[in-house]
This record gives structure tokens, C-alpha cells and sequence, in this order.
């Protein structure tokens, strides 16, 4: 074990002398939900079961994981801010027809399998009012948006309260939020999600899974997921599309 955590740290090591990540400078909230009267929105992604409950189903962790129970504590704090202070707060849930697979990923998030709900931390804000949820049914939250007459409820939400800036937090890093954040910058570029300005990634508020070389080799067709190795590079390559990725929040 302790010859694995040294080749761990050596390679992460490796990777941040190879791509460096700086965060950007802290987000502050202040009175009106962001700075120079800016309106800022919190976007929480897949903060679910199916993903972060252990045991909950194939794609929850196996054991606790304190990447992930941190960014369910972070997501619940800052959820909690959000809503005592009546600031817009939009959440993803990714939800499932068992008829409808998505590859390459096993069964998840299924409809009335519990997975696709908020975790326990989360649950009360299934009656919140000042809460949007979007279940979706990919990956991407932007595109599962979208309803079938072309509107898109995120750029509604957006639209709405004049939001200037999201503030995006959950799981995985490297999938489903960067998948996201992308989408949301390369919508903000064209005009689709005005008056949206800038997508903040708050890297203390994000988590991906853990899936070792070891493991991955067992199981045929499975790629090795090394989960702090992979939290890097998804929040690198979200600040290489425009993101911001600040690991401080001042309220």
C-alpha cells in the first residue's frame, strides 16, 4: 500500500510540473449574490445517489470516498447560502429510461431506483422554491436541457434572473461538469445564454471516482480512473475552454 500511495503522488507530481493549474482569484458573494451587483447562480451537477452513495448502485463508490463526501458537504453549505439568501440555484439530476442504455456506461440513475435522487444532504431541495431541477438524460447538462420545441431551460434559468456568472460544483470533474461547462462557454460565445459572462468551476465543491490500474485490468473493456489524477485534468481542461476554477468561496 505504501509503495502504491508513493507511485500515486509521484505521478501527480509529474502532472502538475507538466500542466500546471492555478487557481483563479477567490469568488466573492456578496449581498445581491455576487460582486459589483452581479447576479450569480449555483449550478450543482448530479449531487445524487447514483453517484455518490455508497453502495447505491454501479456507478456509486464502493467505500467512502472523501473526495466525494467533501463536495457533497461543500454542495449542501453553499446550497444552504444560496437558498437562506434567496439567490437562484439550478440542480442536475441524471435520470434513466431502463429501456434507453448510454454507453458506455452500465445501468444508472434509473427511474424509481433511488439513484437518480439527491443524496440525503441534498433532499430538501426537492420542495425548495427558489430551486430549478433539470433531470437529464446524458451526460452533457446544457444539451439535456433542451426541450423538444428548441428551449432550453438552463438559458431560461439564466435569462430569468439576469444571471452574470454560474458557480458550478458536483461530479465527475472530468465528465458531467466539465461535459457542462464547456457547453455553457461554448453557448455563452454565440449568444445562445445571454447575459451569462463567466462559468466559475469551485474546485473543493467538484469530485470523480476512483477506479485503479489494478482494478481497471480485471475488467474487461474498463479504463483505469484514477480519481485525483483525473479530478486535475477535468478542471484543467475546463479552465482550457474559458472556465475559471477558483478553490475558495467568500460569502
Amino acid at each position: 500500500m505504501g509503495s502504491d500511495a508513493s507511485s500515486a503522488a509521484d505521478a501527480m507530481g509529474v502532472l502538475r510540473a507538466a500542466v500546471p493549474l492555478q487557481p483563479d482569484a477567490d469568488l466573492v458573494l456578496a449581498t445581491g449574490g455576487g460582486e459589483r451587483g452581479q447576479v450569480v447562480g449555483l449550478v450543482l451537477v448530479d449531487v445524487s445517489n447514483g453517484f455518490c452513495t455508497v453502495g447505491a448502485g454501479n456507478l456509486a463508490p464502493v467505500t467512502p470516498n472523501k473526495q466525494i463526501e467533501k463536495m457533497v458537504d461543500e454542495a449542501a453549505r453553499l446550497a444552504k447560502v444560496f437558498c437562506e439568501r434567496n439567490w437562484p440555484v439550478f440542480a442536475f439530476l441524471d435520470t434513466h429510461y431502463p429501456d434507453k442504455p448510454e454507453p458506455p456506461f452500465p445501468p444508472h440513475c434509473i427511474i424509481g431506483s433511488g439513484e437518480e435522487n439527491f443524496v440525503p444532504a441534498l433532499e430538501w431541495l426537492e420542495k425548495d422554491p427558489n430551486v430549478t431541477i433539470r433531470r437529464k438524460d446524458c451526460i452533457d447538462g446544457y444539451l439535456g436541457a433542451f426541450e423538444k420545441d428548441g428551449s432550453n431551460v438552463f438559458s431560461d434559468w439564466v435569462a430569468k434572473f439576469q444571471i452574470k456568472t454560474v458557480l458550478v460544483l458536483g461530479i465527475c470533474t472530468d465528465f458531467c461538469v466539465l461535459d457542462f461547462a464547456s457547453s455553457a462557454l461554448a453557448a455563452r460565445n454565440i449568444g445562445r445564454v445571454p447575459p451569462l459572462e463567466d462559468v466559475v468551476i469551485y474546485s473543493e465543491g467538484c469530485a470523480t471516482y476512483n477506479l485503479p490500474v489494478e482494478v481497471a485490468r480485471s475488467m474487461q473493456g474498463t479504463l483505469a480512473h484514477p480519481q485525483d489524477l483525473m479530478h486535475h485534468m477535468g478542471l484543467y481542461m475546463a479552465k482550457s475552454r474559458g472556465a475559471k476554477v477558483v478553490d475558495r468561496i467568500i460569502i
